[in-house]
């Protein structure tokens, strides 16, 4: 069972004394019980964290904690390699990521949309390395800095000097794909006489899933089409998707080691860090063969006078395939101890991290390059790197009017964080001949005939030079046409764009805490904290428990905070084929200070600022049995959001080209981030657990947890560049609550365990108006998901577990609102939509 938030976890059967879970997250200094904290934590041990079937960390956590939330994005070119989080409703670079305590690196990923958000992956530490997670579901950026908005996570690694396990899993979705593997092992192991070194290593492989309907959209049916071109229908598999929507494929080792040697009774040097490399594989869209796709169905005449199409390399489409491999490493090493009387404790460390996203995309062509151009790409590198210094102590200090000591905590950060764009291969982002019209000189623009030396017998038609119908190129002689430049689907960044930005930071920061009086607990931080690029911030926390009589008590806190705005969000460029009102179409996204986004009024980003509120109760009215409810209201200033995508017209084509954007004649929409709104965010937690004894031997651990959210934006900064379906479904197309209840029931050798994950009713808008409704939106009921698991040990070390996930195979409700290109659900929703899926997993420690 879940040790959660206010949980005392029950005492062994032989026992009188009762073990707590000690936390070391949200108030600094002294660790403190999950039960006494003024803030609320949930601790998950070891056996809470085996008994999630799932081959990353991240879907871990979704399970565990019911206030985060994971989406699984089929073709996103980066929120499909890195999976997002939220918390509390707030989006991942809003929950602070720590391990063994210290701040974890961010990813070298930036959403391209929405957010922007560019967190840390948690994803990169295999669960097998941990020993504990403790999840602090409140404001905290006046203790740990920038990002900590919503709460933090921090993953606490294995430390045993000994021993070790052996894992291994394999699965598959009941309709028969998404085949997945994973092989893990952990070792403890003495350095020297006093110390450890604990070492885990994992490799999991996880296959397609395809949950779609066939291709159709407004300007292109596959059925329809091939029964009007045996030859097209000859080539294809129409019992078969031709658009792919599902999970991708992924191949990752993660590896990650802790060590540590005592160097005297009262001080101990570390040292811990990870490796992860992983690779993960998406379809782009489907490029039909047909009605003006901008690659396939488009004629351009060659150097010959002849008349080309990409369907003639391609007569049944075709889609590329994107892939990113993302490289992480981090190495963290320093002293801590305490002085003779302990009553001084410290922690001194140096830190540096490292993630570089590198993109690959193959069957696909640079159009522009024409009938020649290379089938694959390796269109750009995204790298985030992170050094820091850190200084933390704690001095305890004996105060006669006080029930308890006052122990006073301090220390102080340095960061230097930089972010790298490398440019792609040349290929990937120059402008061949048919980026522009008539790259032959074919006819003479003044008189709009043929010129001397062109070809006389191809047909060339000069005075057919504009587009004679809606479908934008009949009657227009092929001469005339363009095909975009770049590698198709995800553009290669070219040199103007490249570069390294960085930003430093130091800060310091004071906490105190103590029981001023029987009952009561106090804590206060402030933290001051200079950017090189934006200036100070200052902020504050103030939080306190008060236990009214045993068992009862009531906690709560105010606090501010910020988050800086990285310096990705603030430099990132991508070009890439993007779903706009439900058409595929070239986007572009540049930085608000890129000429493009100041043409259309952009300003430069500052940081996001928050205000948290937390007020809560918890009960412990008998043994076994605690009830926590918390309340919560998170204000957030100057939110980072992007912008609609603004069509683009001859005057912002202009700004393109005068930027020096590559490929701009075929880029038909822009946007770029903004500090866009004020929003604000409320909602409550409530866990409930029980633990059971039944007697010989038997157990049954219960656990029900609750977190709903209700969004609003305040106000809009720049009015014209949103629009009304970002506000509804900031709003609303989130679920308005989840909880899961879980029951676990030993009996010796033998454990059941049963799960419900539940997921409210939440309501979305369409991004284009439909025939008859100006904003349609589409209402989603409550869903459930049932996961079972059994096992068994033989001879206390193997341990022989199946189960299922989804046990029932339910699916959210189709989207109707947008259908496109054969998409059966809301990619983008929490709520999971691959079905069903069973597995078997053996154990072995030693």
């Amino acid at each position: 069972m879940p040790a959660i938030a206010q949980t005392e976890t029950a005492p062994a059967d032989n026992s009188g004394e009762a073990d707590v879970d000690i936390v070391v997250t949200g108030v600094r200094g002294t660790p403190r019980t999950v039960q006494d904290s003024p803030v609320p934590i949930d601790h998950f041990n070891q056996e809470d964290i085996e008994k999630i079937s799932s081959t990353d960390t991240v879907a871990v956590m979704q399970t565990l904690v019911p206030s985060l939330n994971v989406t699984r994005q089929p073709n996103s070119s980066t929120g499909t390699f890195v999976r997002p989080i939220t918390l509390r409703g707030l989006p991942e670079d809003k929950t602070l990521l720590l391990m063994n305590s210290k701040r974890r690196h961010k990813s070298a990923s930036v959403a391209i949309s929405g957010t922007g958000a560019q967190g840390a992956d948690s994803a990169v530490i295999p669960s097998l390395a941990l020993k504990s997670v403790e999840v602090l579901r409140d404001g905290a950026a006046a203790q740990y800095g920038s990002d900590a908005i919503a709460g933090v996570i921090n993953f606490m690694l294995k430390d045993d000097n000994h021993g070790g396990s052996l894992t291994a899993q394999a699965g598959q979705y009941y309709e028969g794909d998404g085949d997945s593997l994973m092989v893990a092992g952990n070792v403890g192991m003495k350095l020297t006489e006093n110390g450890f070194v604990n070492v885990t290593a994992q490799y999991s492989r996880d296959d397609y899933t395809t949950r779609a309907n066939q291709y159709t959209s407004t300007t292109f049916d596959a059925r329809a089409y091939a029964a009007a071109n045996p030859a097209y229908a000859a080539l294809v598999d129409l019992d078969t998707p031709l658009q792919k929507w599902g999970q991708p494929k992924t191949e990752a080792f993660r590896a990650v080691v802790n060590s540590g040697i005592d160097i005297s009774d009262t001080a101990q040097v570390y040292a811990f860090g990870n490796f992860s490399r992983s690779k993960g594989s998406a379809y782009a869209n489907y490029r039909y063969p047909a009605n003006n796709q901008p690659v396939n169905g488009v004629p351009v005449r060659l150097q010959d006078g002849s008349v080309f199409s990409f369907t003639d390399i391609f007569p049944a489409g075709f889609s590329p395939v994107f892939s990113g491999v993302v490289t992480d490493w981090s190495a963290v090493a320093g002293i801590k101890g305490t002085t003779a009387s302990d009553a001084l404790s410290y922690d001194i460390s140096a830190r540096y991290g490292w993630d570089k996203l590198a993109y690959e995309i193959v069957d696909t062509v640079n159009a522009s390059l024409g009938p020649n151009s290379p089938r694959s790409f390796k269109p750009s590198t995204y790298i985030d790197s992170e050094l820091a210094l850190n200084a933390d102590l704690s001095y305890s200090i004996p105060v006669a009017a006080f029930e308890t000591p006052l122990v006073v905590s301090f220390g102080g950060e340095y960061r230097n964080e930089e972010y790298t764009i490398r440019p792609g291969e040349l290929d990937s982002y120059r402008g061949g001949p048919f980026a522009a019209t008539d790259p032959f000189d074919f006819c003479n623009e003044a008189t709009r005939t043929l010129n001397p030396g062109a070809p006389t017998n191809k047909g060339i038609n000069c005075a057919n030079y504009q587009a004679g119908t809606a479908d934008g190129f009949a009657g227009i002689d092929p001469a005339y046409n363009v095909l975009p430049v770049g590698s198709n689907g995800v553009n290669g960044v070219p040199p103007s764009a490249a570069g390294t930005w960085g930003v430093k930071s130091v800060s310091a920061y004071l906490e105190l805490s103590t029981d001023p009086i029987k009952g009561l607990f106090v804590d206060l931080a402030g933290r001051f904290e200079h950017f090189s690029n934006f200036g100070n911030t200052v902020n504050g926390k103030a939080a306190f428990r008060y236990e009214f009589t045993p068992g009862i008590a009531m906690r709560g806190s105010i606090g501010t905070g910020f988050h800086a705005p990285s310096p990705g969000l603030i430099n990132t460029t991508s070009v890439s084929i993007r779903t706009v009102n439900g058409v595929f179409t070239q986007a572009g996204l540049f930085p608000a200070t890129n000429p493009v986004s100041q043409f259309l009024g952009a300003k430069e980003l500052e940081p996001e600022k928050s205000t948290n509120y937390t007020l809560g109760l918890t009960l412990a009215p008998m043994p076994g049995l605690s009830l926590s409810l918390d309340g919560y209201i998170i204000k957030i200033r100057d939110a980072f959001y992007s912008t609609r995508n603004v069509a683009v017209t001859d005057a912002l084509k202009a700004q393109m080209i005068a930027a020096g954007v590559v490929g701009a004649d075929s880029i038909a929409s822009v946007n770029f981030f903004q500090n866009a709104f004020d929003s604000d965010t409320r909602g409550f937690d409530a866990i409930l657990t029980y633990d059971h004894r039944w007697g010989g031997g038997m157990k049954t651990n219960f656990a029900a947890s609750f977190n709903a959210n209700w969004y609003k934006i305040e106000s809009l900064k720049i009015p014209s560049l949103f629009t009304v379906y970002q506000d509804y479904n900031f709003r609303n197309a989130a679920p308005r609550w989840r909880g899961t209840l879980s029951a676990v029931h030993s009996m010796g050798a033998v454990s059941l365990m049963a799960r419900a994950n539940l997921f409210g009713p939440y309501t979305a808008m369409a991004t284009a108006p439909s025939e008859t409704v100006a904003n349609p939106t589409q209402s989603f009921k409550t869903q459930a998901q049932i996961d079972l698991e059994a096992s068994y040990t033989f001879d206390e070390s193997f341990t022989i577990s199946v189960g299922a996930r989804n046990i029932l195979d339910h699916y959210p409700a189709p989207d109707l609102l947008q259908p496109t290109a054969g998409r059966i659900y809301r990619t983008d929703s929490v709520v999971d939509w691959q079905g069903g899926f069973y597995y078997a997993r053996l154990n072995f420690k030693f």
